[in-house]
């Protein structure tokens, strides 16, 4: 078949390089976000979709939003079928159906849970006991649509969200080339979903900060699903301090009050709801990242308490 493949960020990648590497269909073209810039100084930067599709000499359509321009240069291509993993924008009629099957979708969770932009950082949060991947077919509706193929695996409890989405990232893109392959034999067969949804909607910088009034496991799923973004933070003295790395403290020690710190001299402890946890590496506000423990014995006197 002849594929159009849209999608912007590192996780996509796998997709894309699946599909290239298989050699069985044709990626006629690479839907991708126009260059964004970054680092300090700002240069304006291609997607790792974009660069992934440029070393493979594919032709990249660079588009904000798939409008009127950008569907007039995919119809130029003549898709048999449009995937996309992660683009970033919403795909509408008449684009929609300019594919003679459509467009089918790779998404990070066992739909329909946690429909929308960041389903890995929200089932990590919420402690989900799974993490999955389902391959659906694109409709209006956010996330809505029928689905050809779901897999599901342990939610390994040391895993950060950017750790377990490049998990995914690779055993996704061996469930969509199934799918791909399905759809070309005409074997594929998809099916409604069903239960009650749950939405993942874009974490901002406000879901990284830590409620040391929770209970231990639920600060480290926290931590966990927003590392390495929006990243988690806490305060002390008014000062914003990251928590770059956290961990179950080991071995266990005796109960803290939510939010004290206790340095210790290989380690710094912060109290919870119940267990204490070990901060591991921080970078207070201002300063590079550091060890916690160097951190903790810099402290005055009066800061012993996470806000």
């Amino acid at each position: 078949m002849r594929l159009v493949f849209a999608g912007t960020p590192a996780p996509a990648v796998p997709s894309l390089e699946r599909l290239v590497g298989d050699g069985r269909h044709e990626v006629v073209g690479v839907v991708t976000r126009p260059d964004a810039p970054l680092g300090r100084k700002r240069v304006l930067t291609p997607s790792p979709v974009a660069a992934a599709a440029e070393a493979h000499g594919l032709p990249v359509v660079k588009a904000a939003r798939l409008d009127a321009e950008a569907t007039a240069r995919i119809e130029e291509l003549r898709p048999d079928l449009g995937v996309i993993v992660a683009y970033g924008g919403l795909v509408r009629e008449p684009l929609l159906s300019l594919p003679r099957l459509g467009w089918i979708n790779l998404h990070f969770s066992v739909l329909p849970a946690w429909r929308g932009a960041a389903p890995v950082q929200h089932s990590i949060i919420a402690d989900d006991a799974e993490l999955g991947a389902s391959v659906f077919q694109l409709v209006p509706e956010l996330d809505a649509g029928d689905v050809f193929a779901v897999r599901s695996w342990p939610n390994d409890a040391g895993l950060t969200a950017g750790a377990a989405l490049e998990l995914l990232a690779g055993r996704g893109a061996d469930l969509l080339a199934e799918v791909v392959d399905g759809l070309a034999a005409s074997t594929a067969r998809s099916v409604p979903q069903t239960g009650e949804p749950s939405f993942a909607p874009k974490l901002t910088i406000d879901d990284g900060r830590i409620d040391w009034r929770l209970g231990a496991r639920e600060v480290l799923a926290r931590y966990r699903g927003v590392t390495p973004e929006p990243g988690a933070w806490t305060t002390i003295g008014g000062e914003r301090v990251k928590v770059l790395e956290a961990r179950p403290a080991e071995p266990a020690a005796e109960a803290i009050a939510p939010g004290e710190l206790r340095p210790e001299r290989r380690r710094v402890l912060v109290g919870t709801a119940d267990a204490p946890i070990e901060l591991v590496r921080v970078q207070p506000a201002g300063k590079g990242a550091m060890a916690a423990a160097d951190w903790g014995r810099g402290l005055a006197e009066g800061l012993r308490t996470l806000e």
